[in-house]
């Protein structure tokens, strides 16, 4: 019995001894991890649990000419809700309450509400979704109900905000206002102005630390950020709302009407080389129009008649033709190597005519056969003349895209008996439209070639930084000024005269000058298709503006000349421009009514808090009162307010919406 006792004792002993030792052990490699790694894993922890995110900064605002807004940037925010933070006494005593309001400002049942926030407070919930993409007002609205007005430590109120471009103009000028976008292997998109300048418009980043909490989601640990993001800088463009109205909707007439594939207008201030206005309109299946590429700048076409002014001043630079040189149309058909056709619109052609007004007439059979008279022997002097005027060179644009021009050379592996004699009228060679333009309106600015301009200035919210756009010169001089007046001559000649292509457009009021331009596309095939366009400026004497338009594959049995399809649209934009420029006119001023200023009638407003009547306002204007008011504001259409969804004079409150009807 004994002997038994001893050796119970004895195994008892021994698992002792070793429990003993295993628990020095254990203590011994918890101290050593405590010591010798322990910041380690106290980083592991914290990085699991502990997260810094990203805070994207404001992006800077676009804006028009008059500082009308074309892109701005605008919270919204996503409501949370720590359920286990609130007492369940508060919550009993306010839950009423917070279901009520909520309801009216989210729009949601009451009974619905109620339901959940209980639920959500019974459960627990860490992170119970309020509401998301809400506006500023409705996050001040719910920010300042019972219990989410408290710290986020006592109510429990958990804040996420974005940031979402907008443009209070819808879709006009939408391409060359532009987006910048990132794809998930983190490649950026940048199109327009906003990838141009997106270095100046994005700001710098914030930071803001969050903790993680049930279900993998992530709670901000304070109530502030640890790093607050920087807005970005302000770009000011030259774009004139109202002439980007005027040119987007003659356009978009003339598209329907012609039931045309795309089209593209652009208004240049001739004077700075500022661009006004840009529109660029393709077709979808269903046979509307939106800004769906920018063909103004990224699509290159063969331009026709309208590359003769270019074949033109060529021939008359290098004194190999005159003005008043008499030229004969051969009966409107060139032949070349007996199955090549050069043909005028007007069958029979033209007869024996000066050069002059062969351009006015925009006969093919002139024009090529004096460019091929003169330079068939020597083409390199053509073709130099061209580059030396900066045809063969990109406007170097800020807008990413711009497509390269093509000016053929004699030295190049398909330069053909036909190559020159092509390019004469505008076939062989590819401008685009903005390429043209830059060009006609050399030729209107006295020989001066200016870059477009986008831009005036870039500016920060605080005024602190400031960089001006000044006008770029490309060419001092494209050519002498005795040729400039030759060439003005006949351009006005194509309107104001007769038997110039572009009469149906001349007006009574003030002078155009401008060229037609008719080419034909896919003509290597049996279904021909046209481009119709018109490039000119205006007032003729005294040019302030230049425009060019251009509709791409028009209805052939509704009509494709550039006369008839592009020139009206040419002609309606020219005319609302000059109707709305101001003109000098002296009145006594003791005649004058005076009328309250823009900024008093917005304070009267912003005082009454009532609604006020939007009728004929700009969306930009409405957007700005409006929302200075708490109301919420959706557009529909584009141009000026014609009809209001709540009548003037209502009362404002904290939930109101308004819906803009525009046109």
């Amino acid at each position: 019995m004994e002997n038994k006792t001893q050796n119970i004792m004895g195994r008892f002993y021994f698992f002792a001894t070793g429990l003993f030792l295993f628990s020095l052990v254990l203590v011994g490699r918890l101290v050593y991890i405590q010591m010798a790694e322990g910041e380690h894993y106290q980083a592991l922890a914290k990085e699991r649990t502990v997260k810094s995110f990203v805070l994207e900064p404001s992006r800077g605002n676009i804006f028009a000419d008059d500082a009308s807004i074309l892109a701005t940037t605008v919270p919204r925010y996503e409501l949370r809700w720590d359920a286990k933070v609130p007492s369940k006494a508060l919550f009993e005593q306010n839950k009423l309450t917070l279901a009520n309001r909520l309801s009216e400002i989210l729009g949601v049942s009451e009974a619905i509400l109620l339901r959940k926030l209980e639920r959500a407070k019974a459960q627990h919930q860490r992170y119970f979704l309020l509401g998301k993409n809400l506006t500023y007002s409705q996050y001040q609205a719910i920010k300042a109900l019972p219990v989410f007005r408290l710290s986020a430590y006592k109510g429990g109120l958990i804040v996420e905000s974005k940031m979402v471009r907008e443009h209070p103009l819808g879709k006009m000028a939408e391409r060359t206002i532009g987006y910048e976008k990132e794809d998930r292997q983190g490649n950026f998109l940048r199109v327009g102005l906003e990838g141009a300048f997106s270095h100046y418009l994005k700001g710098e980043n914030g930071r803001r630390l969050k903790q993680k909490i049930a279900n993998g989601q992530w709670k901000p640990i304070n109530d502030s950020n640890e790093k607050e993001p920087t807005e970005g800088y302000d770009l000011h463009t030259t774009i004139n709302v109202n002439i980007q109205d005027i040119a987007h909707h003659a356009l978009l007439r003339q598209l329907e009407e012609f039931e045309a594939d795309h089209g593209t207008a652009i208004v240049m201030e001739t004077k700075t080389g500022a661009i006004k206005a840009i529109v660029n309109l393709g077709r979808t299946k269903q046979g509307k129009y939106f800004e769906r590429l920018n063909y103004a700048v990224g699509r290159t076409y063969e331009p026709g008649s309208t590359f003769k002014l270019m074949a033109m001043i060529a021939a008359l630079e290098d004194n190999v033709a005159r003005p008043y040189d008499l030229i004969d149309t051969k009966k409107g058909v060139l032949n070349f190597y007996g199955k090549y056709k050069v043909r005028d619109s007007r069958k029979g052609g033209y007869g024996l005519i000066p050069l002059s007004k062969a351009f006015e007439l925009s006969s093919n059979t002139a024009i090529v056969q004096m460019i091929n008279q003169q330079y068939k022997k020597s083409p390199r002097k053509f073709i130099d003349r061209l580059y030396n005027m900066g045809l063969n060179q990109k406007l170097d644009l800020p807008i990413v895209g711009e497509a390269a021009p093509k000016i053929p050379y004699p030295t190049d592996a398909n330069w053909s008996g036909i190559t020159l004699p092509w390019m004469a009228y505008g076939y062989g060679v590819a401008l685009t439209p903005m390429q043209v333009l830059t060009f006609y309106n050399a030729v209107a600015n006295n020989g001066e070639m200016l870059q477009p301009k986008f831009i005036e200035r870039i500016k920060s919210t605080d005024g602190s930084l400031e960089k001006i756009f000044n006008k770029t010169i490309i060419n001092p001089s494209i050519c002498s000024s005795k040729t400039l007046k030759s060439v003005q001559q006949m351009m006005f000649n194509v309107v104001d005269k007769k038997w110039g292509t572009a009469y149906n457009i001349k007006d009574k009021h003030f002078n155009i000058a401008g060229k037609t331009g008719t080419c034909q596309v896919d003509y290597a095939t049996e279904n021909v298709e046209y481009i119709s366009s018109f490039v000119g400026y205006f007032p003729a004497e005294n040019p302030q503006y230049t425009s060019m338009v251009l509709v791409y594959k028009p209805n052939k049995q509704k009509g494709y000349y550039g006369a008839t399809v592009a020139a009206p649209v040419f002609k309606e934009i020219a005319k609302k421009i000059y109707n709305a420029t101001p003109k000098e006119v002296f009145v006594e001023t003791d005649k004058i009514n005076f009328t309250p200023s823009v900024i008093e009638r917005e304070s009267s407003i912003l005082e009454a808090q009532k609604i006020p009547n939007l009728n004929g306002w700009t969306a930009s204007e409405a957007l700005v009162v409006l929302e200075r008011l708490g109301v919420e504001v959706k557009f529909k259409g584009v141009g000026r307010v014609k009809k209001q969804s709540i009548p003037p004079g209502k009362k404002i409150d904290k939930n109101t919406s308004i819906i803009l009807e525009l046109s």
